[in-house]
């Protein structure tokens, strides 16, 4: 019985996020790149059952934050078996020393979070060591501090062209795919546009002229489950929703059952737990409409 309910709910909250997708990807200004907006379902906490429900929905892409638990969860054989098309998103802190354990997941699409020069250099030779004789290159993304919080990590905006150039320039094994951030928590639309946002727009138009790079080429993911649908409205190209999704999480008491903590300073409180609770009327209406995987 538990297993309905939670397939019913998973596929529910699902529908209702892509269309809410669709609808603010098709209130974007035309002057934007046209780039379909990639939804990031973030499963965190959650067990491999409930990846396994929206694999099922049509969900491809998934995200997690912690590399010990991208590792287990991904190595699932539950998921192995059911979801030989899933994308695995790396979107947390990545310290040198768990990089040879994230590159040895199965069905790792794409690492969110290169945040140096010398971190990048580390992802490409270990890349190369891991595939070996394969021509296989890894796609990353370069996290920016948009908000200049310690709390946060990412690079100062400051250092963005200098990177992905050293990025394009010195790592073959790695796919320079965008810019990504996480920003300030709680933001106030009332006041204005995301001024993360706006910095990570402005950061890739200088990036694009400076290296002469197509726009519609480098990414932008930015925006997560209070404010994803403003983030496509202005270009995000990825966003990253979790428990609107797959509700609340449930972190565990127990100091070893804690997936792989960052020992940087405590974040603020995701605004995820706070979300609003998906429509089950809107999900009705959208059964039949999906995001575009690429």
């Amino acid at each position: 019985m538990w297993k309905v309910a939670m397939s019913e709910e998973v596929g529910k909250a699902l529908q209702s996020v892509v269309e809410r997708v669709n609808q603010a990807a098709a209130r974007r200004p035309k002057t934007l790149p046209i780039v379909p907006p990639r939804l990031v379902a973030v499963s965190k906490t959650k067990p491999p059952e409930m990846v396994v429900e929206a694999y099922k929905q049509g969900q491809r892409n998934f995200g997690e934050n912690y590399v010990n638990e991208l590792v287990d969860k991904a190595s699932d054989p539950l998921i192995l078996e059911s979801c030989p098309e899933i994308k695995w998103h790396f979107i947390g802190h990545l310290q040198k020393n768990n990089v040879n354990k994230l590159l040895g997941v199965p069905n790792l699409f794409l690492v969110e979070t290169v945040d140096s020069a010398k971190l990048a250099d580390k992802v490409n030779s270990s890349w190369q060591r891991i595939r070996g004789a394969s021509s296989q290159r890894l796609k990353v993304m370069v996290q920016i501090n948009t908000s200049g919080e310690q709390s946060k990590h990412g690079l100062p905006p400051d250092d963005t062209v200098d990177t992905v150039k050293h990025i394009v320039s010195q790592c073959p094994a790695l796919i320079f795919s965008g810019l990504m951030t996480i920003g300030r928590y709680g933001y106030d639309l009332t006041l204005g546009p995301n001024p993360d946002f706006q910095m990570l727009l402005s950061r890739r138009q200088e990036l694009c002229d400076s290296l002469k790079l197509p726009l519609e080429e480098v990414e932008l993911s930015m925006g997560m489950s209070t404010d994803f649908e403003h983030a496509i409205e202005v270009g995000s190209t990825n966003v990253r929703v979790g428990s609107i999704i797959f509700g609340n999480r449930e972190y565990p008491n127990s100091a070893a059952n804690t997936p792989n903590p960052s020992p940087a300073p405590s974040p603020a409180p995701s605004p995820e737990k706070t979300s609003k609770t998906v429509s089950e009327e809107a999900a009705k209406k959208m059964k039949h409409l999906t995001v575009s995987e690429h």
